[in-house]
Parts: C-alpha cells; structure tokens; sequence
C-alpha cells in the first residue's frame, strides 16, 4: 500500500461522562488507504473512539481532523464517512436497490447518479442479483453486504466499521472477511474496524491498535502485535491458546528458572540495554519447541502432559512444568498422550521478556 498522508487525526481526545472517565488523552494518526483495526475485549473504549470520528458522540475535549478539516464539531453527514454497524439495520419493506438508494434520495441527487451508484456498489458486492429482493428474503451474510453497501454507495473516502460480523456464524464470518478484505484492496480507502475478534483484527489489519480502559496499548502491524507485544496486556490478550508466562531472574549469565539458565546474548532488548532483575518471559505455544528439534535448542527440559486437544492441522497439548502450566502447539499428527513426559526446547530470540512490576516489555 503507498500511503500518501494522514487521512485521521486524533489529538488528545478525552470523553468523560460525568466522572467516568472513557478515553483518556487518546492521540492516533490514520493514514489515507489504511485499514486499521480498533481491537479490545468488551468495555475498553473501541466502539466509543469510532462513534467519536463519526460524530454520534460529542467528546469533553481534543480534536478530530478527517482529511485534514477539523470536524470535530460537525454534524455527521458532514464529516465525509460511512458507517457500517453490528445492526444490518435495513428497511424491510423495501427492496435491496430501494436501502441502498434511500439516503442518496433523500440527498436529492440525480436519478442517473443515484442509478449508476447502486450498480456500482453492487457490482463490487456480488449483490446484482439481489437488487429486486426485500431483507427478509436474504440471508445474513447477503444482507451484511447490503448494509456495506448502503454505505459505499455515498462515495466517501473514510469507511468506519462496528463489529459488523459478529451477528453471523463462522463460515459467514470468514466468507464476509475475505471479501471485505478484497474489497479494500479493490478501493483502497480508509477504513477503520472495531472487533473483539482477534483473527478478524490480525488477517484484515495493516495496523491494529489494541485497546484497554480507554487507551491505547499499542498500535502496529500484525507482526509487530504478535511477535514484540509492548507490554504483557497485549502479550497475553493476542494469541489463541494465550502466551506461557514463566517468573525468573535475569543474572549476567542469562534468564534463570527452575533451575535452568536461558542465554540471552540473541535477545534482543528494548531499548538495546541488557536488564537485571525479576522477570517475566513469555513464550507462544507454537515456539516452544518439541520432538527431535528440542535437543537443537539452549535450554531443554521434561514436561508432563496434562490434557490433549487435537484441532485437525494441529495439537494443543497442556503440560506441567515446575507446578506452571505450560501450553504448547504440536503438529496434528504428534503421537502425544496424556501422562507422557515430554521433552521441550525454549529458544530466547523466539520469546518476549517483561519486567514484573510495570509489565512493560525489556
């Protein structure tokens, strides 16, 4: 994607309600054609930034600029957006062209633009053969394309998205995900996404700004997010099974547990300054090590498989090590049962470290 400039600016955005305080001094720079993720569990601020940019809330204090014009006063019909919500929302007694030209009537626009409008989004949607049929004749997928395209039809350059799959069941939910991921690819305008869902934030992404308490915890590419978690909330919230935490101390000779040392000379610290001290290394299931490839690793040792999940393509095994419980990702076709000792390899250019007090990554 080349990005030209910043198609959203956020400046120390604050939203109090009373004394409850929602988003706290919240900066983040959009750039024209991203796709970026708003992600977060419940409650932690993300469907409240994107009403903000949307102006269906009015903030206590900052400013929100779209296309460099301040609009953080403006009506929304006057920002230059279009929004797609968790609720298809459409008109049920009227068919798919009258939901997706009703807003363009009411605009006054010309008929042939109207017309040329709608065939467009349609086009771009795979909804032609839909345009006669009325909501309740479709399904959820097809009618989640309709409220998208309802919103394309306006010709704006930022898009914003709330959850807008989570009322469709799985196979819905990946179908609708790869389209609208080709349909930003097609467009290539900014759009912004809300989600609890994490595999829905790291396949659309190109950046994902991770959430809590109304702030921001970090913001970067999916590979960012993944493999150097800023801090341990972000660790522990991305990745299904969660990130293994483990508490030991980093001495001169490395990262010492359980009587076991992990060198850290290929560790590659924050800041670029080796730490001392109590710490925390997290490690992902899929990187520790299993099999003939662990005797290859700095540090191995034996485990006691607890439970076995198999998941087709791969294994979730859980395993005790040192009273901890450790979960590790093996090949669906590993030969593993509960109660066999299993040997592991950990490998610290693969693993993350936190200090222990802030959680904040060494």
């Amino acid at each position: 994607m080349n990005i030209q400039e910043t198609s959203v600016e956020i400046r120390d955005l604050d939203l109090h309600f009373d004394d409850i305080k929602v988003l706290q001094k919240l900066n983040l720079d959009i750039h024209e054609g991203e796709f970026i993720v708003l992600l977060g569990s419940s409650g932690c601020g993300k469907s409240t930034l994107l009403n903000c940019i949307a102006g269906l809330l009015e903030i206590t204090d900052g400013q929100i600029f779209i296309n460099g014009e301040n609009v953080t006063w403006k009506q929304p019909s006057e920002r230059g957006i279009g929004m797609v919500f968790q609720s298809y929302a459409l008109y049920p007694q009227m068919t798919v062209e009258g939901n997706l030209s009703f807003g363009l009537k009411n605009a006054r626009m010309p008929k042939a633009e109207i017309s040329k409008r709608v065939a467009r989004a349609a086009e771009v949607l795979q909804i032609e053969p839909l345009l006669k049929r009325k909501p309740a004749a479709l399904s959820g997928g097809q009618r989640q394309r309709v409220a998208i395209g309802r919103a394309l039809v306006r010709d704006v350059d930022v898009f914003l998205f709330d959850e807008p799959l989570s009322n469709l069941d799985a196979k819905l939910r990946t179908d609708l995900r790869v389209e609208l991921k080709r349909l930003h690819q097609q467009l290539q305008n900014t759009m912004i996404y809300v989600t609890h869902d994490q595999v829905e934030a790291m396949t659309l992404a190109d950046r994902i700004a991770i959430m809590k308490g109304g702030k921001i915890m970090q913001l970067g590419s999916p590979d960012e997010i993944y493999n150097r978690p800023q801090n341990r909330y972000v660790a522990d919230f991305i990745g299904s099974p969660s990130m293994n935490f483990l508490e030991g101390q980093i001495t001169g000779n490395g990262f010492e547990l359980a009587g076991l040392t992990l060198p850290l000379d290929t560790y590659e610290f924050a800041d670029g300054t080796k730490k001392s001290g109590t710490a925390t290394i997290g490690i992902r299931p899929e990187h520790i090590i299993t099999g003939e490839l662990a005797n290859k690793a700095p540090v191995t040792a034996i485990v006691k498989v607890d439970l076995v999940e198999p998941m087709g393509s791969d294994t979730l095994v859980y395993s005790d090590f040192n009273g901890t419980q450790l979960r590790l990702r093996m090949d669906g076709h590993a030969k593993v049962q509960v109660g066999d000792d299993l040997q592991i390899g950990l490998e610290p250019t693969k693993a993350s470290f936190f200090d222990t007090q802030t959680e904040d990554r060494l």
